[in-house]
């Protein structure tokens, strides 16, 4: 990367400077546990839910709040985490979350009930929340300006590869020992990540983050854990109408504005409301968050495509994701490359027109497609993927000045978190309530008892078919779903198409030049102490 303008002094220290892609490493290396262990731990699920001694007997409540338990903490915390990091010290705060994560997860491992793990996956979210803002942000404080979009692009496939691999390693786990060497195998790599994390990585913290803003802390992670709360709830109900559903997100809604007219009104605001006056910074935060909405749709019928209808085991099904990760790993990095000659807007709305692709692709897809399809879409929306993310988290941080650092990578992690767990909700509502529509005529053969349940999903009425012995279910129900998932698709690729868009209309052609853009006023740009060793 070159520019035509004279480089800027070097605000990065020079011992910082010579070991700074060891240090990315490292943030990689954290990045890669936390995001790897709730793709592991769904490939576990069905051991989880077998009696005792195998596994727990876990119902499936018990399984869905396994993983809410985290997801609600995790997202509730995220802002907070990313402010108190610019606050206390950002190596401070990773090396207490991952320390934490990595205590949760040898909990998990040996709990002895669902009750107990559920509790302490709770805690492996209280860890994560710290440890994915301060990753970026300190991406942020040892990269020179121009190395920025390199160094966000690995760590965007990062996260690809994480979500890619994590089934495969899940799956070959649980082959080979017990359903608690799932998270048991996190030990080991938190060890590692901490001794590299406190000799490698330099503290830095925002110079003057000004008083305390506890109630708008509050109310922050008020808003956020009833939103997400109610959010999960009307897709587990698949009816947001029901009370249990909508009076947390109302609930949740009423408390983030407040937060908001809070921040407005406050001297020492937890975050500068006029952030989102930046056009550039509000755009990429919208992006964010409907692309991982429109992905979560992929995660729900993924899954249920390649093992029910197509009958693969959950190692090979994992390993069909592998080609989605492959694209990230070697896009992502070099998306800085296309910025260069197209700019941001062109780079971005490209990507999620092949995202849009990849969805129609599933449109199409049947009982029988050649597998290798699905292998080229999984391509393609990785590819995708890794032209949208790197350059929109370019843009989020480019657009704050440096010292708000945390803060800006809580807010672009924060709307991915709640973009997927609403993607997640209505994606699944949907998927649910199509398949139960198609599926509900061909019920009639069974007890009554037996056909609501049977309704619930492919998954079930298969199950109920090979107990009650009605072997005439299973095409219709395999056609429901196909039915259904393409219904799913379809909508995704239409949010996506929307994404596109909002990326053509709002986001710039080139990312700011420096720091703190339109509406993120700069200050002198002190150091922000990076070179605390």
């Amino acid at each position: 990367m070159t520019t035509s303008a004279p480089p800027a002094p070097s605000r990065v220290p020079e011992a910082v400077h010579r070991r700074r892609w060891a240090i990315l490493g490292t943030l990689v290396l954290a990045l890669l546990v936390v995001v790897l262990d709730n793709s592991i731990l769904n490939v576990a699920m069905k051991t989880i839910a077998t009696p005792a001694p195998v596994g727990l007997g876990a119902s499936q409540s018990d399984l869905e709040w396994a993983i809410n338990s985290y997801t609600l903490v995790f997202a509730g915390l995220l802002f907070t985490a990313g402010l108190l990091g610019d606050r206390f010290g950002r190596k401070w705060t990773l090396l207490g979350g991952m320390l934490v994560f990595g205590l949760g997860s040898l909990l998990s491992a040996l709990a002895a009930s669902p009750g107990e793990l559920i509790g302490y996956r709770a805690v492996m979210g209280l860890g994560g929340a710290f440890v994915m803002p301060a990753t970026l942000a300190i991406i942020m404080n040892v990269f020179e300006r121009h190395e920025q979009p390199k160094a966000i692009g690995i760590w965007a496939g990062a996260v690809g590869l994480a979500i890619a691999i994590g089934p495969i390693t899940g799956g070959l786990l649980i082959e080979h020992f017990w359903w608690g060497s799932v998270f048991l195998v996190n030990v080991p790599i938190v060890a590692v990540a901490l001794v590299a994390m406190f000799l490698l990585v330099p503290d830095s913290k925002d110079p003057n983050p000004g008083r305390l803003d506890p109630v708008g802390v509050l109310l922050s992670i008020v808003g956020l854990v009833a939103l997400i709360y109610g959010i999960i709830k009307g897709g587990e109900l698949a009816d947001f109408l029901n009370a249990e559903a909508w009076v947390p997100i109302l609930v949740g809604v009423l408390a983030l504005v407040a937060f908001v007219v809070f921040e407005k009104r406050t001297s020492h605001p937890a975050l500068d409301i006029t952030w989102f006056r930046n056009k550039v910074f509000s755009a990429s935060i919208g992006v964010v968050g409907v692309v991982f909405f429109a992905l979560m749709g992929v995660s729900f019928f993924g899954v249920f495509y390649t093992q029910s209808v197509r009958g693969y085991s959950a190692l090979q099904a994992g390993e069909l994701m592998l080609p989605l990760a492959v694209a990230q790993l070697l896009f992502a990095p070099r998306a800085r490359l296309v910025v260069d000659r197209f700019g941001v807007r062109a780079t971005c709305a490209g990507g999620m027109a092949l995202i849009v692709v990849g969805f129609l692709g599933y449109v199409f897809l049947g009982a029988t497609t050649p597998i290798w399809v699905l292998v080229v879409l999984g391509f393609v929306m990785g590819a995708g993927m890794a032209h949208v993310m790197p350059p929109v988290t370019v843009a989020i941080m480019g657009s704050l000045p440096r010292e708000k650092a945390g803060a800006g990578s809580a807010l672009n992690n924060t709307f991915r978190q709640v973009g997927g767990s609403l993607g997640v909700a209505v994606l699944g509502a949907v998927l649910s309530t199509v398949y139960r529509d198609g599926v509900s005529d061909h019920l009639a053969q069974l007890p009554p008892a037996l056909r609501e349940k049977a309704g619930e999903s492919l998954e079930a009425t298969m199950a109920i078919a090979e107990k009650t012995h009605s072997a005439a279910l299973i095409a219709p129900a395999k056609d429901s779903f196909l039915h259904a998932m393409h219904v799913v698709a379809g909508i995704s690729a239409g949010v996506t198409l929307v994404g596109a868009l909002l990326a053509l209309l709002l986001l710039p052609g080139k990312v700011p030049a420096a720091p703190g853009g339109p509406g993120a006023p700069r200050k002198a740009e002190p150091e922000s102490s990076p070179a605390k060793v």
